[in-house]
């Protein structure tokens, strides 16, 4: 069993920045991927951007060379850097982590982005 605990969001200026953070916890967790997931209302949810155990990483084309994804291994924890937001990017943000067959997600945190 893996839990999530996320945080970071909140409401900031087009332009400007967030890092969010997911933090994965439970025993012997021998996680396989993470990524970020966004969804807004009456959208369905997207794939913004994941990373491997062995370190590889995928964006959507929406938010590459905007968008950093990275992890710290020995916590358990995985980063968003979101830059140079924009206002399309206001969204319910998600992080889940793929432990062989089993996908576990967080409850989400919101990104508002002011126009």
């Amino acid at each position: 069993q893996v839990r999530m605990v996320e945080s970071g969001g909140g409401l900031v200026q087009a332009g400007g920045s967030l890092r969010l953070s997911c933090a994965a916890s439970g025993t012997d967790l021998r996680i396989n991927a993470m990524g970020w997931y966004r969804q807004a209302p009456g959208k369905q949810r997207e794939m913004v951007a994941g990373i491997t155990a062995g370190g590889d990483t995928n964006y959507a084309d929406s938010v590459k060379g905007r968008f950093t994804i990275f992890r710290d291994v020995a916590k358990n924890t995985v980063y968003l850097q979101m830059n140079s937001l924009k206002h399309e990017d206001t969204r319910n943000y998600n992080c889940d982590a793929a432990v062989g067959s089993l996908r576990f997600w967080g409850q989400g945190t919101q990104v508002t982005v002011s126009s």
